[in-house]
């Protein structure tokens, strides 16, 4: 095993890169430019944390001093807005100082991620690219440069592009690039060729094109992950006129992604960017099963996200358990859309007085807020083929999992602590709604589901104040969704407000 050296270990592909290296056995030292990025992430106590830039000389060689293989997943694009003016000087400046450090520390190999390009002129972000490739592998230091297409996972720039401009555009105006070819490679294998690159022969010394198994063109790709995301195939419509700073700000105002990122991956969609050999496959065998289609990639980066978001929230990271998942390092654009509505009242009511309230939401005893407002959306919902506000309760005053509650289903119940809803009302989307108290002598951990118990080392529900939270989370499902929460953002104001109020003075007259 392998003393392994990570530099960009809070990007996209070095997040995950590094439990597969932990996985297999290697001690694992990662460099970040905030530290505070990597605290939630499952394998931080397992590495060791270096806080620096590239930039800095000292830095580079602090990093190498001890590493046999050092990957290099470093882009000051995703840095602040001067370093992303300034990317080109700022990446040549990184690309020699890790060349530098690596040749007087003595390591054994160099791993980069580049971008696959076609010969000719490039845009400024492949040239940039491509010309930190080949810096480090004339630094003296053999040096493997895997050039990967469009990277499909939920995190993924590129693939939140196609997201997004699919979710949102049911009819797309898109430039003629959308007509290129392309070949995208799923995050599993783009991953398992980085792993593999720590077997490579010592001589090696050159790059690498990386692809999945189909050539796709960007529309065709927009249409797949309508088919695989449930959503009908939307019209592109190529437009000859739209320039590539025109189509980047096009990008940037119907999609998360910042314009910061938008403007150098429409500028390399200019050009196919299609392997050109498959050298590879004569050092590092393809995956178990062969690799990933484009199809199964986008399936693998959807699967679970809403549950997963909606469990994570008020709670620490969960483990990775696929490369397609989300993590807590991804930035906050990445991801499915996601829309809330979290509220919080801190009482002198005892949670236990407070949780009462809570479990006998709906049915009889209404939602405590505006219930003629709760009457209409339930007729409308009667009206459109749903099940309105007719199902009621089985008891009023205790709930069990699966148990209904008007249109609601009981999805999660950690009695005394935490009730959560999901809605099963005519909605273009997916939405639930989520109540959580916690008594205020309680100083982070959960307060256990033994209500009242006031057993040793655990706060008692029945005595001080405590601490009411609800949230409303939505899913929107393509630009009807979007719309759909729009419309009813005023009436959440007033109706989440009073709701959050009035259950916690409910509590208090119990």
């Amino acid at each position: 095993m392998a003393r392994i050296a990570v530099a960009g270990a809070t990007g996209y592909v070095g997040g995950r890169l590094v439990p597969l290296l932990l996985d297999a056995g290697h001690e694992v030292t990662v460099l970040t430019r905030n530290s505070t990025k990597l605290r939630d992430v499952p394998w931080h106590d397992q590495v060791k944390v270096d806080e620096g830039s590239m930039e800095d000389e000292q830095t580079a060689d602090e990093l190498c001093s001890n590493a046999e293989i050092v990957y290099y997943l470093v882009h000051s694009m995703s840095g602040a807005k001067d370093a992303v003016a300034d990317f080109e000087r700022i990446e040549r400046l990184c690309a020699m100082n890790l060349g530098k450090a690596a040749r007087e520390a003595g390591v054994k190999r160099l791993v980069y991620l580049s971008g696959l390009h076609p010969k000719g002129k490039l845009s400024r972000h492949l040239a940039s690219r491509t010309e930190v490739g080949d810096i480090l592998m004339a630094s003296g230091t053999p040096t493997a440069v895997l050039q990967a297409g469009l990277v499909i996972g939920s995190g993924s720039a590129s693939f939140e592009m196609v997201r997004h401009l699919t979710d949102v555009l049911p009819v797309m105006p898109a430039p003629k690039w959308v007509m290129n070819k392309i070949q995208p490679i799923a995050i599993r294998d783009a991953l398992h060729y980085l792993v593999g690159a720590t077997t490579l022969p010592p001589q090696i010394n050159r790059t690498f094109d990386i692809g999945g198994p189909e050539v796709l063109r960007y529309a065709d790709m927009m249409r797949r992950y309508a088919q695989a995301s449930g959503f009908r195939p939307p019209v592109v419509i190529p437009l000859p006129v739209l320039t590539p700073w025109l189509a980047a700000q096009w990008v940037n105002l119907v999609t998360p992604v910042p314009r910061s990122l938008a403007i150098p991956l429409v500028e390399s969609l200019q050009h196919d960017c299609v392997s050109s050999e498959n050298d590879i496959a004569n050092y590092i065998p393809e995956p178990d099963g062969g690799l990933t289609t484009y199809k199964h990639a986008v399936e693998l980066a959807l699967n679970k996200m809403e549950a997963d978001t909606v469990e994570t929230t008020w709670a620490t990271a969960h483990a990775l358990s696929a490369p397609a998942e989300p993590l807590p390092s991804d930035p906050d654009w990445a991801g499915l859309t996601v829309f809330t509505d979290e509220r919080s009242k801190t009482t002198d009511v005892p949670a236990s007085q407070v949780w009462a309230v809570v479990e006998g939401i709906g049915g009889e005893n209404g939602y405590y807020s505006l219930p003629l407002a709760w009457s209409v959306r339930g007729w409308m919902d009667k009206l459109a083929g749903g099940v309105g506000l007719t199902r009621g309760r089985r008891s009023p005053t205790h709930l069990q999992l699966n148990d209904t509650v008007d249109w609601w289903r009981v999805e999660t119940l950690d009695r005394g602590r935490l009730l959560r809803l999901r809605a099963e009302m005519i909605v273009p989307g997916r939405a639930w709604l989520e109540f959580e108290v916690t008594p205020l002598a309680d100083d982070g951990g959960a307060p256990g589901s033994d209500s009242g118990s006031g057993s040793q080392g655990k706060p008692d529900p029945d005595s001080g104040g405590s601490i009411f939270r609800q949230r409303a989370v939505f899913f929107p499902r393509g630009l009807w969704g979007r719309l759909y929460w729009l419309a009813v953002l005023p009436f959440h104001g007033i109706i989440f407000k009073n709701m959050a109020s009035r259950i916690t003075a409910a509590a208090g007259r119990r």
